[in-house]
């Protein structure tokens, strides 16, 4: 089943907060941290089992409201983080709900070893 990652983008909110780090006079005026929040458990787009995975498998991420939160703040500009941050989220996403379909393991044809010349023993010093 293929999400909309459309619909998915209206479920979550973004708040931003200064940033860190150098960055001189700009940095203390500028708040250009990002974070994204998205709550698992009342997402009406995700079905139960695809929030049990990203429950468990991003558990580092998730709060005790079970909301998911990402940072990004690599950037000076608010908007290229917030477009990052979305990337993020959606490639976490992908990876954690996707399901794999089993495949059936191809035999892979091999050639045989080439057998190593043996060498002539006769030339060795003896002690």
């Amino acid at each position: 089943m293929e999400l909309d990652f459309d619909k998915i983008h209206t479920e979550f909110s973004f708040t931003t907060s200064r940033s860190g780090g150098s960055g001189g006079q700009h940095v203390n005026k500028v708040e250009t941290k990002v974070t994204l929040r998205f709550d698992v458990q009342a997402s009406q787009v995700l079905s139960d089992s695809q929030k049990a995975k990203i429950l468990a498998r991003l558990k580092n991420n998730i709060n005790r409201k079970k909301e998911l939160i990402l940072h990004q703040e690599t950037d000076r500009s608010q908007l290229t983080n917030k477009q990052k941050v979305v990337k993020k989220f959606d490639r976490l996403i992908r990876k954690e709900t996707k399901t794999y379909s089993p495949i059936s393991r191809i035999e892979k044809t091999t050639t045989p070893k080439q057998e190593k010349p043996i060498r002539d023993q006769s030339g060795k010093k003896e002690n």
